[in-house]
């Protein structure tokens, strides 16, 4: 079954059992929409992007629908990001990257309207500049799976 992007949102899994039905994470996170996942705990839950902007670009979501950084329960903000931080590092050492580029945008230019945070592999001389993402593919399933298991790996 191929993967759904944020430019398929009129493909969206059904109904889910942790989130709301028409929103493309709470589908990702419930098993009902596929990804290339890297990490499920109760803190959260981490997959490729599917149109990253270098490969190895990793999104974190609570595991519950929560739309902005606004509406995230207090309690749940340093287990969250104590998560992001984690993949933080474990992509920069599971992929061998310089360092890395966190983001995370609420509302404006967030294409998906669940909190995610962006976890991206930084190398000097990438060609990012500013907030310009450009964007790359997989080769193939086989090569995204190779990239979520190495963060994954390094995640521990």
């Amino acid at each position: 079954m191929p993967l759904i992007d944020a430019e398929s949102l009129d493909r969206r899994g059904a109904a889910t059992l942790s989130g709301v039905a028409d929103c493309l994470f709470c589908g990702i996170v419930a098993g009902s929409v596929p990804a290339f996942v890297v990490a499920d705990e109760p803190a959260g839950f981490a997959f490729l992007d599917t149109r990253p902007v270098f490969k190895g670009h990793t999104l974190v979501v609570p595991r519950t629908h929560v739309a902005v950084l606004a509406d995230l329960p207090a309690a749940d903000l340093a287990p969250f990001f104590g998560l992001v931080q984690r993949l933080a590092v474990a992509v920069e050492d599971g992929l061998g990257a310089g360092g890395t580029f966190v983001a995370m945008n609420n509302k404006v230019s967030q294409s998906v309207p669940h909190l995610h945070a962006h976890v991206v592999p930084r190398t000097k001389g990438d060609g990012l500049r500013g907030f310009f993402w450009p964007r790359t593919k997989y080769a193939s399933d086989d090569e995204a799976r190779s990239y979520a298991e190495k963060v994954a790996a390094a995640l521990g």
